[in-house]
């Protein structure tokens, strides 16, 4: 995880500064510990890893992540806090989701640890309960008004490095209008 990070503060030392410098100290053991603790769940290693680098960034950054914000885990627990209060309430009672193998077809469920957030209710999570096909800690979207959810990657460490060297490649660029970084097709 270290080395990913590093190849990609150096690119966004180039290419976006501002980003770079929008990236939050690394979370203390006590901080994700009161997370797990919170919504009763082990975050996998590697996502652990990467928290020990960042703990998510600036919500005024801009999108670190194809538009979305990196969450902390202070902003972590406020999405999956707000999700976890319409599960409770009965909102999704009988609705279900278009899932990708792998993942259920809930529409939402309490051990998807959102770590992203568009700013409009949709997310990258890990998903700490799969399908019987699936496996812990595989990364899913889910959208707030669509019930399509998408197997991304099986893993957070293969997400990101799948991440960094599509932005490398120059699949994902800075956009000043966006106020981060986004497909290039988008730009």
């Amino acid at each position: 995880m270290r080395s990913s990070w590093t190849r990609f503060e150096v690119w966004l030392a180039e290419h976006w500064p501002e980003g770079l410098a929008g990236l939050n100290p690394p979370a203390t053991d006590e901080q994700i510990a009161g997370l797990q603790e919170a919504m009763g769940i082990t975050l996998p290693e590697d996502y652990v890893a990467c928290l020990k680098i960042h703990n998510g960034q600036n919500p005024d950054a801009g999108g670190l992540f194809d538009g979305s914000e990196f969450l902390s885990t202070d902003e972590i627990l406020a999405q999956w806090t707000v999700w976890k209060g319409l599960l409770d309430g009965g909102d999704f009672a009988g609705i279900h989701s278009d899932p990708s193998s792998g993942v259920r077809n809930d529409w939402w469920n309490a051990r998807w640890i959102p770590f992203t957030h568009n700013g409009g209710g949709d997310h990258l999570c890990l998903d700490l309960a799969p399908d019987t096909s699936g496996s812990a800690g595989q990364v899913i979207t889910m959208w707030h008004d669509s019930g399509e959810r998408e197997l991304a990657a099986p893993n957070f460490g293969s997400w990101f490095t799948s991440y960094t060297k599509r932005v490398f490649s120059g699949d994902f660029v800075y956009s000043d209008e966006y106020g981060g970084l986004i497909d290039r097709n988008d730009a």
